[in-house]
């Protein structure tokens, strides 16, 4: 072999085994409700990375609803590095690798893990999830309403399966076209059902997810809502959607939310919160600061943080830490490194009056003001609160205007953070929150 030729090979290599080892951390996710059975509904987003709607909709499912009766496996973000990096695919479109695909290709485990999923003998309806550019119409009305769009469609490969369950694709896709059509936002919002007769060969969509699931005998649907929505719209359409097909499926289900576009936007934005080091710390991330100053890090354990939803990890950049959720950077935190003292899990607290025992890791309401009681060998320090003549801040009569506003958690200035360590070892946290509304943090991880 030429060695030039030889060079180069062993460049590409190298180059894919990296890869591989900077994306292994954005695996995608598999997660279960209900009560597993041979009827499991296999919902999917984030295929490709710049489709929002989708991914945001199955994270939704994953979170916010309760499976009663019926078996559904979600999967928010199959292509969860395209997500980060809001881009259709780093490696390619994954939605194009269901034919042939080399083992060399990043994109190679993930394909090959969902593939397993998909042929999974429970799996009998797989849902993928996409945004598609415009508004598809049968007949062409201008460049943005025509058969050429994608948006605001339910699509299907072909009309009729031979399989034993929902082979019928056509007449379903029609009912959830049906029960979307029956809760529009606007008229111009119409689904209609789009059938690409994949067979008569369209050579892209033979590379499709949904093209190999039908292969296998499995009866598999897309969901397309527009990319000219804002995200909260396209993620109702996709809910309306996957409901009606829970319901085909008589899958019963409970959420945690009215679905209604302004209120499911407020749960998408506020309903958010992540935690590090067995809860010492709990971040409510509605409305924080995009830079966090001096943020109480361990070097070996900043990675053990559990999220809210799915679609949210922390990424090291250069010296700042980032939390992501789906295409958004919601803050930085500049690292102010500490070993984690892990034996202490409370403290008590006086506010507005009552004495409290509060847990490590707690959002405490205040109204006028707050007084840490002291521990043995634990020092306080109040963020933000200056007392030049005490390092340690316990059994000191709090108010909100004593404390600097540019060191609140949040924008609104609402939140600050109450700091315990014990020697040189950082204990814990404890936010008060001086505002009028609770604030959410998850109790449970999905």
């Amino acid at each position: 072999m030429n060695l030039g030729i030889l060079r180069l090979f062993s460049l590409i290599l190298v180059f894919t085994s990296l890869v591989s080892a900077n994306t292994k951390e954005f695996d995608f996710t598999l997660i279960k409700k209900g009560q597993e059975n041979q009827n499991t509904f296999l919902i999917i987003g984030g295929i490709q990375g710049d489709e929002p709607g989708g991914f945001m909709a199955a994270s939704l499912i994953a979170t916010h609803y309760e499976i009663k009766k019926g078996s559904v496996w979600i999967v928010p973000n199959l292509n969860f590095y395209s997500i980060i990096k809001r881009s259709r695919g780093p490696f390619g479109d994954m939605n194009r690798k269901f034919s042939n695909l080399s083992q060399n290709d990043p994109d190679f485990s993930a394909v090959q893990r969902i593939k397993d999923y998909i042929t999974d003998n429970k799996v009998k309806l797989i849902l993928n999830l996409h945004d598609g550019s415009g508004f598809y119409r049968k007949k062409d009305i201008n460049n943005n309403y025509s058969q050429n769009k994608w948006g605001q469609s339910s699509i299907i490969d072909q009309e009729k399966l031979n399989a034993s369950n929902y082979g019928n694709l056509e007449e379903i896709s029609n009912e959830v076209c049906n029960h979307v059509n029956s809760n529009l936002i606007r008229k111009r919002d119409i689904y209609h059902v789009k059938n690409t007769k994949t067979r008569l060969g369209d050579k892209q969509m033979e590379k499709t997810l949904t093209y190999f699931a039908i292969n296998k005998g499995k009866a598999a649907f897309g969901n397309e809502a527009s990319k000219n929505l804002p995200l909260h719209e396209r993620t109702y359409y996709h809910l309306l959607a996957i409901e009606k097909y829970m319901d085909i499926m008589g899958i019963e289900y409970k959420r945690s939310f009215n679905l209604k576009p302004l209120e499911l936007k407020n749960v998408i934005d506020n309903d958010i919160s992540i935690s590090f080091y067995n809860n010492k710390i709990h971040l409510p991330l509605a409305n924080i600061r995009d830079f966090v100053g001096y943020f109480p890090t361990s070097k070996e354990e900043i990675q053990n943080f559990k999220v809210s939803n799915p679609l949210m990890t922390v990424i090291k950049k250069e010296n700042l830490y980032s939390i992501r959720y789906g295409n958004r950077r919601v803050a930085r935190l500049l690292p102010d490194y500490f070993d984690i003292e892990k034996d202490t899990k409370s403290t008590n607290m006086i506010v507005d009056g009552k004495e409290l025992k509060v847990d490590m890791g707690s959002v405490i309401n205040v109204e006028n003001n707050f007084l840490v009681k002291s521990q043995k060998d634990i020092r306080v320090n109040i963020i933000g609160y200056v007392n030049k003549s005490k390092k340690n801040e316990s059994e000191l009569l709090v108010s909100k205007n004593e404390i600097i506003q540019k060191f609140s958690l949040d924008k609104k200035g609402k939140v600050y953070r109450v700091e315990f360590y014990k020697k040189d070892k950082f204990a814990g946290m404890v936010l008060v929150n001086f505002g009028s509304k609770n604030l959410f943090l998850a109790k449970n991880s999905y």
